[in-house]
């Protein structure tokens, strides 16, 4: 066989290892960079939830407030658990800044999946208090209609 032949085809051998290779590594980042997004787009939802659940809470006990005879019982605790929420959101968001860009791909799918459970575990939440603060509006502008027709 001709040498020009065989170093042509050694040369084609190592560039296809080298394009196979490159491949490999670019889909690999490519998923690491959608991880490391949907893990933050995850982290920026929980916050929003939990600052939703903080207003509506805030909202709640305003109307409540209006009507003495309506307790306030719980409203410390429920404000004392957002807030260890959003501490805790503090400790993921300053785990992915420190750790995120040189964790596992393992790594950043566990965080990913934790944070979509809590998510998970806050939507229930969320719709209950919602409904909840339907509830109590409608029972107060029914007190207040009877209010007013005394």
């Amino acid at each position: 066989m001709d040498t020009s032949l065989t170093l042509g085809l050694a040369a084609l051998f190592v560039l296809l290892a080298v394009a196979i290779v490159g491949a490999f590594l670019l889909r690999r980042l490519s998923r690491r960079n959608a991880s490391f997004r949907h893990l933050l787009e995850l982290a920026d939802r929980v916050e929003a939830d939990l600052k939703s659940c903080r207003a509506k809470l805030k909202q709640a006990h305003a109307v409540m407030s209006m009507n003495p005879d309506l307790p306030a019982a719980g409203e410390q605790e429920a404000a004392n658990a957002v807030d260890a929420g959003l501490r805790a959101l503090l400790q993921h968001r300053l785990w992915i800044r420190d750790h995120a860009p040189t964790a596992s791909q393992r790594e950043l799918d566990a965080a990913t999946q934790a944070m979509g459970q809590t998510r998970d575990r806050l939507r229930p939440l969320l719709q209950a208090l919602g409904q909840a603060q339907d509830e109590l509006d409608t029972a107060m502008r029914e007190h207040i209609r009877q209010d007013s027709h005394l």
